[in-house]
């Protein structure tokens, strides 16, 4: 009988907040809790309306705005408040999401009773640091994230080429749980002859598709360019972004030739991605970069570089183009090569579909639950905690 896990998950961000972190943490809790684990959830309040909700173990803690991205919370510091709640419902072991003074308190807290504790590395805060004028700061914070990761059990990474990555960085423990993908939700079948419209379409002009944050560190100057290029060999082709964040705004004002649908969800997404053609994603700061697998299991051609998930997933010139990461003439050249091509969007498009098709979050849940398991396994191995079960003496009722 497989043994039941309770696991305390600590995080700065959660649904219904909309960014790449909150929707892979989403799915993880529910996967495990699906699966049969127990999964609390602490996280900072994002607002006075955010209450604790007993029904889904969700505990707020105390949070401040974080600069320039005041819809999200630092959390604060709550050692003395965790080390209550964990003395009383003991987890078997603490996931630590973000490396904030909520994520650092956790790690002392579970370190001083003892507890197994893994951790995930999902934001480049370091390579952000550059963006925001604070490019001074990157090697410090680099060494921040080093020391906090190395002193937890595991560090969790999304792709095989960061585990590299970190491990070339003095990072020790890595393990790799990709990322997944709702194929029902986000699928060609959704694609809408009235949002087509909605958008200036008035037939089969290819409309260029950007999704995520409106913000610096997502490379937006290449993307416009790269839409400018395309639309100097084909003027009927349509841009759209969809997002919101710091630098929209200004990119209202300078592109009034371009659509924005901002912050999208749900359906709504689903159907937006469905009714584009092309998916240029110019980021160089992901960890991995959830859109891109939405992308494809929507059924565009996407133009990306060969970095974390488009590295992963994509087939060069068969499902995406990939540009090397140190070449921005490529990136928009292979965008270039897309807008006086229908046809061979059409291939790419086809062949996007069919790469999405396996990556479900099912064979995520089972990843996700073997690599903990294995953090708690080494652990009870090296160290016995005095007072604690055992969890694999814990069966489902």
């Amino acid at each position: 009988m497989k043994p039941v896990l309770t696991i305390a998950v600590v995080t700065e961000t959660y649904p219904p907040e909309v960014n790449g972190v909150a929707h892979t943490i989403g799915h993880l809790v529910q996967g495990l809790r699906q699966r049969g684990h127990q999964v609390q959830v602490i996280r900072p309040q994002q607002n006075k309306r955010d209450l604790p909700d007993c029904e889904t173990r969700q505990v707020l803690v105390r949070g401040v705005g974080i600069p320039r991205y005041q819809e999200l919370k630092l959390g604060l510091p709550a050692k003395r408040r965790l080390l209550r709640l964990w003395r009383e419902q003991t987890p078997d072991l603490v996931h630590i999401v973000t490396e904030g003074p909520l994520g650092a308190s956790a790690l002392r807290a579970a370190r001083m009773l003892g507890l197994p504790v893994s951790s995930g590395f999902h934001t480049n805060f370091h390579s952000y640091s550059r963006h925001y004028g604070l490019g001074f700061m990157s090697r410090l914070v680099a060494g921040y994230l080093r020391s906090l990761h190395n002193q937890t059990d595991c560090t969790i990474v999304p792709t095989q080429a960061m585990r590299q990555q970190l491990s070339d960085r003095g990072f020790n423990n890595l393990a790799v749980v990709g990322r997944g993908i709702d194929t029902t939700l986000f699928n060609p079948a959704r694609r809408s002859a009235a949002q087509r419209v909605a958008w200036g379409c008035r037939g089969e002009e290819l409309v260029l598709l950007y999704v995520g944050r409106l913000a610096r560190e997502k490379n937006l100057d290449l993307f416009v360019a790269a839409a400018h290029a395309m639309r100097q060999r084909n003027p009927d082709i349509k841009v759209v972004l969809v997002g919101d964040g710091p630098a929209g705004a200004a990119l209202r004002r300078a592109h009034p030739e371009f659509v924005f649908a901002g912050m999208q969800t749900g359906e709504a997404l689903a159907g937006m991605y469905a009714s584009a053609d092309v998916f240029l994603f110019p980021s160089l700061s992901e960890t991995f970069g959830n859109v891109t697998l939405e992308a494809l299991a929507s059924g565009l051609a996407v133009v990306a570089f060969d970095y974390a998930a488009a590295a992963e997933v994509i087939q060069q010139g068969v499902c995406g183009l990939l540009a090397a990461c140190d070449d921005p003439d490529q990136f928009i050249a292979a965008a270039v090569s897309l807008a006086i091509a229908p046809e061979r969007v059409a291939g790419l498009r086809r062949a996007a579909r069919d790469a999405a098709e396996g990556l479900s979050w099912e064979r995520i849940y089972q990843e996700m639950e073997f690599t903990l398991g294995e953090v708690i396994q080494r652990h009870r191995l090296s160290r016995t905690v005095v007072g604690v079960q055992p969890y694999w003496r814990r069966s489902r009722s």
